[in-house]
Order: structure tokens, then sequence, then C-alpha cells
């Protein structure tokens, strides 16, 4: 298992690494996927970011980020929301030259259901929101990737990725949310998006809620999706995306009995 981790990210909230997980997190040599939250942006000084960066970049760790997404809408129609938004992404990219991060996880926030006659819209927004930090990206050599959650199908992801055609702009296909929102088939999402992949979040469900179960305890289809993945030649960041502990090392374990990391 500890090959397996060392070619791994771990979904790890900046609160917990600062106030409890980083003594773990260098003790196991674990490479941290940082996700941040209003509260940890607001609550925490520069002063306590540049310290768990510089004990993290001492241990040689690699690291990549998850930027805030609760209530956030990039590519909303009403202006002052949308500013709201590109305004706590800021607080992220501020962080991204201390932390130097092999990526920036982020949501799109594209729902067929919200944007009803409106997706045109969306996607003009959308590509005026993240085109304002595309040139950061390519400066500090990282990359957004954004993330499937609630789309039914990559249409509208399709769509914006092809209006912003740089290798800093990629797609991280995450396999619980696919399992959950999607009708669309695996493949078909696969042709469609596979060369843009740049990162894949690992957790899995039983299809009905986002449970981050390990991966093998739901009914997400991972031996044909490791499978597409060598087909096509695709060697993303991998993040493991548990939310308790005890599932990382079960998650761990179980990628190892089901030989999906090599």
């Amino acid at each position: 298992m500890r090959e397996i981790l060392r070619a791994v990210q771990v979904h790890m909230p900046f609160h917990l690494l600062f106030s409890q997980f980083l003594p773990m997190v260098i003790r196991e040599r674990i490479n941290p996927e940082i996700s941040f939250n209003y509260a940890s942006l607001d609550r925490f000084s520069r002063k306590d970011f540049m310290e768990v960066a510089a004990r993290l970049r001492d241990e040689g760790l690699t690291i990549t980020f998850h930027a805030p997404f609760m209530d956030l809408r990039p590519g909303a129609i009403d202006p002052r929301i949308r500013q709201v938004t590109i305004d706590r992404l800021k607080q992220v990219f501020e962080l991204v030259p201390i932390y130097r991060p092999l990526s920036v996880v982020c949501h799109p926030s594209f729902d067929r259901r919200y944007y009803v006659s409106s997706e045109h819209l969306w996607l003009e927004n959308s590509i005026g929101t993240w085109g304002q930090f595309l040139d950061q990206t390519r400066e500090m050599n990282t990359m957004i990737t954004l993330e499937n959650v609630y789309e039914s199908d990559s249409q509208h992801l399709n769509l914006l990725l092809n209006a912003l055609p740089s290798p800093n702009f990629c797609f991280c296909f995450d396999t619980g949310h696919f399992n959950v929102f999607s009708s669309a088939p695996l493949r078909t999402w696969m042709e469609t998006l596979g060369s843009r992949i740049g990162q894949i979040h690992l957790h899995d469900n039983n299809g009905s809620l986002d449970e981050h179960l390990p991966v093998g305890e739901g009914n997400f289809p991972f031996q044909e999706f490791f499978e597409i993945l060598r087909e096509q030649k695709i060697d993303p960041i991998i993040t493991i995306e548990s939310h308790t502990e005890k599932h990382l090392w079960k998650m761990l374990g179980n990628i190892k009995d089901m030989k999906l990391i090599v």
C-alpha cells in the first residue's frame, strides 16, 4: 500500500491539516490535495498558510489544491454573484506561489436543471471567469482542472474546455459524481473528454448518494475505467477522496487488491 500512497494525492481539508493531520501526513509521506473552504480562507493568516507550506516543501511532498465551491457560481448570470465567486477563487490562487501545487481543482457548477434556457450565458460567463486565471497558471506551472459534479453528460464541460484550449486548463473526472449524476455512458465521457483529463478523483457509491465510499464498495466500474485510461494512454494526477482516515486505509487496500494502480 505504501507504493500506492506515494503515487496518489489524498484529500485533506486545510483546517484538519493545520490542526490535526500534518504530523501524520509527514510521517506517512502523504501527498495532500489541500481543500479550502470559506472558513479556512477567512480564519487562517498568511503566516499560517506559509508555515504549512514550508513543512510540506521541506519534506518534498507533492501538493494539489481543491478550491472552495459551496454557494459559488463561476458562470453565474448575476454579475454580483459571479464577482463574489471570483473573489473567493482569487484567495486560493494567491496561495499558489507559496505551495506550487500541480493543480487547482475547481467546480464549474453547471446544472442543467438550474440554468434552464441560459446555458449559453453560463458558458460565456464561465469563459470570462476562468480566463482570468490562465496567465497565472502558466507562470506558476500549475493546472486548473474542472471537476464534473451534477452534469448529466459531458456536453457543456466540453464546450467550456474547448473554448480555452490551454494545457493548463484540464478536466478532473470524478468517479463518484459520474456514478450518481451522469445519464451518459462512461465510454461516451471518455471519448469526448479523455484527451483533456489531467486529474481523477477516486471514490465510490451505489449510484444514488454521493457517499464517498472506498473503491470497490459501490458499483462504479473501476476495472473498465482504468482499462480505458490505459487504452487512451492517459496518465493523470490521481486523488483519493476519502472523508475519514479509516476509509483512506481501506481505499488503499482495495486499490491494491483490485490492481488498479500498478
